[in-house]
């Protein structure tokens, strides 16, 4: 099964995406690491996205895309894939809506994560992760057990996003509407989006997200 999680940032698609990982065995595919890993590897697409960032440009939609395609080739993506922060875009969408078709793939369905704007800034406000191994937390709905460790390694060492801020998060949502949120009504035209409450508990958005993937 390949999805996408769809919503502004600071919906909770991160977190959906590492619980589908762990309960689903599907794999996280965000455009962001592996613009990294096909860099570190050396391979063909990842000498031309390096050529791309050292000239100061940003990567193409084209490379992006060949990035993607390498990935879907590897085996463990056999138990589905879930896109993170990809599609942005129109373009983009029609470009993955392609590329799954040449390789014989289907996305099966576009989970969109409602959120109310000021919700979202309190929470993204408040969040933070370790510094480690990646997991999650809020200074309100979700602290360490035991303060200043981390629950799943045992780091005592946290960061925060230096635009985890309520100016740079209203920008971050503008720019989401703008680009972005036309996704909607072009997954929803293909009959392809499902709905769920991005403001409710996390374990109710899970299962939320369960049924629509049943």
């Amino acid at each position: 099964m390949n999805i996408i999680l769809l919503g502004p940032p600071g919906a909770g698609k991160g977190t959906q995406a590492r619980i589908l990982v762990d309960h689903k065995g599907m794999v996280q595919l965000s455009t962001g690491d592996m613009l990294r890993e096909a860099v570190a590897a050396g391979t063909e697409i990842g000498k031309q996205a390096k050529a791309v960032m050292d000239a100061g440009d940003l990567v193409t939609d084209e490379i992006v895309i060949g990035i993607i395609s390498d990935r879907l080739d590897q085996p463990d993506v056999s138990g589905g894939a879930i896109f993170d922060g990809f599609p942005r875009t129109l373009a983009q969408a029609d470009a993955l809506s392609e590329l799954l078709a040449h390789k014989g793939m289907a996305l099966d369905a576009v989970v969109e994560m409602r959120c109310d704007d000021e919700a979202l800034i309190e929470r993204v406000v408040g969040r933070f992760t370790c510094a480690v191994c990646g997991e999650g937390y809020h200074s309100t709905f979700k602290t360490p057990q035991k303060e200043g460790v981390c629950d799943k390694c045992g780091s005592h060492d946290f960061k925060h996003r230096p635009d985890d801020n309520e100016d740079a998060m209203r920008n971050r949502l503008l720019v989401y509407y703008k680009e972005t949120s036309p996704l909607i009504g072009y997954y929803h035209a293909k009959g392809a989006l499902k709905a769920v409450d991005g403001t409710a508990d996390i374990d109710v958005v899970t299962a939320q997200i369960a049924a629509c993937l049943t």
